[in-house]
């Protein structure tokens, strides 16, 4: 399977030059010159090698990371030992990704989300892990959810039970990013320390680990390798453990601090490719003796999309450098970040699929499949409500 540049589908108003693109935001003080110079590169890269063919999900993203890696983007994924994650990269990285190619921004987000508590908390060793998922020659997931504690982490049931010279887990995961393709997967389970959140552990998993299955692979409507995932008397050593009993909690709170704004990101790349697609598709449509830009409602719609665009990039932006400058938790913020931006992006998109008229709705246009992808950015990381709850708790605690 080639994963090289398709040609445009009828309608699409994509070009090679990314020419519509704006890039203004760049020169915003949020940003240094080895951010704009991270943006210009990708960007020209991304034009040359994007989008990939999806047609077979499994390939294309095994395929992306591998093409990825050897580009030297995903070094920015993780951390090296005694440094940090720099945030306005990941956003930059994954708002970059998101306007050329959505399942290229997710082959990325998830190297990143994956292997984001080895980054925080990771010992030498683990680092191994890191290693590879920074070089793309190894692909990581985040098995958080269960079937029975989505948004609600502090419910999880899968166990971790000391036994045989380590650990001994039981449970399911599911709505797994990665499931069934990745090579390594960082699980939160339940080792009993305490009642709720703070009874839970993390641990570094391969996915060759005797009693780990894969249940059901999950169709979604924007295709991405999602799984449900079974684990039976699946048996860990001392060393899978990271950080310590009882701090599970706390590293996936920590990473999903980090990586809770750079979905906002991805969504606000999808919202720029929606205006450019509709800023091309109206400037030349004709209508009533003129192209159908002329008409001032058409004008208030593509202004109140620039609007959202620009409101969504300052929130993700501070709530980016924020994290970079040292701030210890970003959770209001980052909260803000990804409310908005998803929930605005969706809006958009849906304003760019109504100006395409029919062809908005018709498969092989950018338009509709960029109103597949925003919906699932609305739930996962943290549904919006939940987004809700965590600003209003900031105001009221």
């Amino acid at each position: 399977m080639s994963l090289g540049t398709l040609d445009p589908p009828l309608g699409d108003a994509r070009r090679k030059d990314e020419g519509l693109a704006d890039k203004s935001f760049l020169s915003w003080p949020f940003f240094e010159d080895r951010h704009r110079a991270l943006a210009e590169g990708l960007d020209a890269w991304a034009a040359g090698a994007l989008p990939a063919d999806h047609h077979d999900v499994d390939a294309a993203c095994k395929g992306l990371v591998a093409r990825l890696g050897a580009g030297g983007w995903l070094r920015h994924s993780g951390a090296a030992m005694g440094e940090t994650l720099d945030v306005r990269s990941l956003c930059i990285i994954r708002e970059t990704l998101a306007r050329h190619d959505g399942l290229a921004d997710f082959a990325f987000a998830m190297q990143g989300l994956g292997m984001g508590a080895v980054s925080l908390f990771g010992t030498a060793d683990q680092r191994a892990w890191l290693d590879r998922t920074r070089a793309g020659t190894a692909i990581s997931g985040f098995a958080l959810t269960e079937p029975g504690a989505g948004s609600d982490v502090a419910q999880t049931a899968t166990t971790a039970v000391r036994g045989q010279g380590g650990w001994v887990l039981n449970g399911e995961k599911t709505y797994i990013s990665n499931g069934g393709i990745a090579d390594v997967y960082v699980i939160i389970a339940r080792t009993g320390e305490a009642p709720g959140a703070k009874g839970l552990s993390a641990f570094l998993l391969p996915a060759d680990a005797p009693g780990l299955t894969v249940l059901e692979r999950i169709e979604v409507m924007a295709p991405h390798p999602l799984a449900h995932l079974g684990l039976h008397d699946v048996v860990l050593p001392e060393a899978a453990l990271i950080g310590k009993p009882g701090e599970g909690f706390k590293i996936a709170m920590s990473v999903l601090d980090v990586f809770r704004s750079t979905v906002g990101a991805a969504a606000l790349g999808f919202a720029r490719r929606a205006l450019d697609e509709a800023l091309a598709r109206t400037g030349r449509t004709r209508a009533g003796g003129g192209r159908l830009s002329d008409y001032q409602m058409v004008q208030g719609h593509l202004a109140d999309m620039a609007l959202q665009i620009d409101a969504a990039a300052l929130l993700i932006y501070r709530a980016a450098w924020a994290k970079d400058m040292g701030q210890p938790r970003i959770s209001r913020e980052a909260a803000m970040a990804k409310l908005y931006a998803t929930e605005s992006a969706q809006k958009v998109i849906d304003m760019a699929v109504q100006l395409h008229g029919g062809d908005g709705v018709r498969t092989g246009f950018a338009v509709e499949r960029l109103y597949r992808e925003i919906r699932a950015l609305r739930i996962y990381e943290g549904a919006s409500d939940v987004q809700r709850v965590v600003i209003a708790r900031s105001l009221l605690g």
